[in-house]
């Protein structure tokens, strides 16, 4: 990635509180113009992560470099990193208008630019003719789209958002969301996203940094964070999956293993011949079938334990012959539902191997 294409770098970062490293020497190049998602499960440290971005973090070591220059000295008004929160922050005693045109006021923009500027934002985020309205004469969904028009009336390159949908409904939610990558898109400008949750980071994503106890665990797009998990933790906290452990010993090249009776193969070789390897095969990459025939190279006997309905898919709970419980989803399955003794099956290079 050259110069000119990195707009964000963040060097050997370092935040500790107390006696908590809560940010462990980060490094991370951040593309111009991409929708970059910080993704993991309460306390991983993207929060703090963020807010040391946008300047209400000291640095404890390291440096976050925007277009080439380091603005960790700079206090949070001189680095027009603007930011959304998960609370909105709204002037309660302010109108929507009011609101939105707040930061460039205190600019000193002149007043034909603020009204110009607050328009366009407000076309942007499907707010026209709400104006004069005051924040707690709007819905949940309105109050978040005046803090995003709030943030982008600046014309950063760079926009910083805290959990901001957290407080809306599922299917508002996802309209929102929609909404978001098209602005993003449109507008061609940065935006850093936090967030716990894994389908949001999927369906919004250019690249995802997935964070665990403060330490970098990938940087990815979401095809390669869900496809190609490079660690234990990644392939188990982004979406579901099954771990199975044997002995390495590798086929064509390629780490392998035997399993129930079965030779296991991967789809990436490993060093570690002869020595414990594990393999990550995602529910919806497993055929289950009453009998054993079929064009799969793994089949593997197994048992129902439980099964659940969940409209576009049934989700299987099986064990197989070793008494390890597996999770299997089958799509597009109908009215027919499978019980008993059944087998399940997989073509050989689905399992994918993991530190």
């Amino acid at each position: 990635m050259s110069q000119s294409d990195t707009l964000l770098q963040i060097k050997d970062v370092v935040k500790v509180f107390g006696d908590n490293t809560i940010i462990n020497h980060i490094n991370l190049d951040i593309e111009r113009g991409k929708f970059i998602t910080f993704l993991g499960p309460s306390g991983c440290g993207k929060t703090t992560l963020l807010r040391m971005i946008a300047g209400f973090y000291n640095l404890d070591s390291g440096a976050i470099l925007m277009n080439g220059k380091d603005i960790a000295p700079l206090p949070p008004q001189r680095r027009n990193t603007p930011m959304v929160f998960q609370e909105y922050a709204l002037f309660p005693h302010m109108t929507v208008h009011e609101n939105i045109a707040y930061g460039l006021k205190n600019r000193k923009v002149s007043a034909e630019e603020i009204k110009k500027r607050v328009q366009e934002v407000m076309e942007l985020v499907n707010l026209t003719g709400l104006e004069k309205r005051y924040p707690s004469q709007m819905s949940g969904g309105q109050q978040q789209r005046v803090a995003i028009a709030r943030a982008l009336v600046n014309n950063s390159e760079l926009l910083l958002l805290d959990e901001p949908l957290s407080n809306l409904d599922a299917k508002l939610r996802e309209s929102v969301r929609v909404e978001l990558r098209m602005i993003q898109q449109k507008l061609k400008i940065t935006m850093l996203y936090v967030t716990h949750d894994q389908q949001e980071a999927l369906s919004m994503s250019d690249k995802i940094l997935v964070l665990d106890q403060g330490n970098m665990q990938q940087y990815g797009t979401p095809r390669e964070i869900y496809f190609k998990p490079h660690t234990k933790f990644v392939a188990d906290f982004i979406g579901v999956t099954n771990f199975i452990t044997g002995k390495n010993n590798s086929v064509d090249g390629k780490a392998a293993f035997a399993y129930c009776g079965q030779q296991i193969v991967g789809d990436e070789p490993s060093e570690a011949e002869g020595c414990e390897v594990t393999f990550s095969i995602r529910p919806e990459s497993i055929q289950l079938t009453e009998d054993a025939c079929g064009d799969s190279v793994v089949v593997i006997p197994c048992t129902v334990q439980q099964s659940m309905f969940l409209g576009e898919k049934v989700r299987y709970f099986v064990k197989d012959e070793s008494n390890k419980e597996w999770i299997v989803d089958a799509f597009d399955t109908g009215m027919k539902e499978l019980s008993g003794n059944i087998y399940m099956s997989w073509e050989q290079g689905k399992p994918h191997l993991v530190e």
